[in-house]
């Protein structure tokens, strides 16, 4: 029988995905003149204050969770998107003031970042902990579980858009979060802490930098796509928002497969080459959504597929690559890599925006540019699997 502890980590890992989609699959709510009628840079400043504060997060709680502090960081997490939901859900109620719920969204999406800042790294923990013999295999299920979350956001988003009623999906959400904070209050977490308590103050290795680098392009690549395919969608190929947001859930619906098929054929297909080719499928995407004509929906929906293939097992093994490579520091790898990954994601989220309206560059051609990211993944795996055993 599945442990309740296991249970509780990997239904956090599934509400963490609910709740950091959740404001990207909205994002036709956020531009749209009849609601809250956010430019597309205003859209991407929405997820600054989410960057800044998931990085510096994701950096406190390994500190603490090095001191055998993992339970606390945990619960924390989850009280923060909780606290996340409640100011999306409040932000509907202001709509005819334009500043104060921009302002309320900033507030709203810079506590996700403390959420996912600390619960993200401490769940990769948990998983390494719950199944020393298959860490791989455990965080690329744990991810998977995230992965599935992010791809009912946009399914659940557009649900909660046909009845009029966008703002009951963070309600929703916010309320399960709260069950389950109550149902892990009993588990033994507790347990797990001192396991994971460095005895000495440890040097951050030069490879952990290269670790670093991949996960801060890897959240390049992954934002992109995850915060900017329903504009592209609607821009460039003129989708309804429904279909816009299929595109969304498409691409996370594959992330989160592709996270499940390569831990499956993990001994006919090695982790080691499935790090080295999907950033190539990555790139091959961004060259596909760069060329796609207009009105060729199906096409664009396959195209997003696609990259989330490329983007599906990317994360979670850099995660457990370096907790292999790195064993002296093992403990601070997962929020290490994630403050990287959220750099990324910060510097995509915001940046692509900026960049379209400053250069009045057409969507298709910042994908496009893109595919330089993707590649530079492609050759960083092969430095960082060299002595991966």
């Amino acid at each position: 029988m599945v442990r309740k502890e296991v249970i509780a980590v990997y239904f956090a890992g599934l509400m963490q995905g609910l709740t950091l989609v959740a404001f990207p699959a909205a994002s036709s709510i956020f531009t749209n003149p009849h609601d809250f009628n956010f430019s597309n840079t205003a859209y991407g400043g929405l997820f600054v204050p989410q960057a800044i504060l998931s990085i510096l997060a994701s950096l406190l709680g390994a500190k603490f969770s090095g001191k055998g502090k993992i339970r606390t960081v945990f619960f924390i997490g989850l009280i923060a998107n909780f606290l996340s939901m409640a100011l999306l859900a409040t932000s509907a109620t202001l709509m005819g003031h334009s500043s104060l719920a921009y302002g309320t969204l900033l507030l709203a999406t810079g506590i996700l970042g403390i959420g996912f800042g600390l619960t993200v790294p401490t769940l990769n923990t948990f998983a390494t902990l719950f199944f020393p013999k298959k860490t791989d295999s455990a965080v690329l299920i744990l991810n998977a579980f995230l992965g599935l979350g992010t791809a009912m956001a946009p399914v659940l988003v557009t649900l909660f858009i046909h009845f009029s009623i966008w703002w009951g999906l963070p309600i929703f959400l916010g309320l399960i979060i709260l069950g389950l904070c109550l149902f892990s209050l009993s588990l033994p977490l507790k347990e797990l802490e001192q396991k994971k308590s460095p005895s000495k103050k440890t040097v951050i290795p030069i490879q952990f930098w290269l670790f670093a680098s991949f996960a801060l392009l890897y959240g390049m690549v992954e934002t992109i796509n995850g915060n900017w395919a329903v504009l592209y969608m609607s821009e460039n190929e003129h989708a309804s928002t429904p279909i816009a947001s299929l595109a969304l859930a498409i691409f996370w619906a594959m992330v989160t497969m592709g996270r499940i098929f390569f831990a499956a054929i993990q001994k006919v297909f090695p982790e080691k080459l499935a790090f080295r080719t999907l950033p190539f499928i990555a790139a091959v995407a961004f060259i596909l959504i760069a060329l796609l004509p207009s009105n060729t929906q199906v096409f664009g929906i396959l195209t997003f597929g696609l990259a989330g293939l490329g983007c599906s097992a990317l994360l979670p093994l850099t995660i457990s690559f370096g907790n292999k490579a790195l064993p002296s520091i093992s403990a601070q790898v997962a929020g290490g890599v994630i403050a990287f990954y959220l750099l990324g994601y910060g510097i995509a989220a915001f940046g692509v925006g900026a960049v379209q309206d400053m250069l009045e560059l057409n969507l298709k051609i910042v994908f496009g540019l893109c595919t330089v990211f993707a590649l530079l993944l492609g050759a960083l795996s092969f430095k960082l699997t060299k002595t991966i055993v």
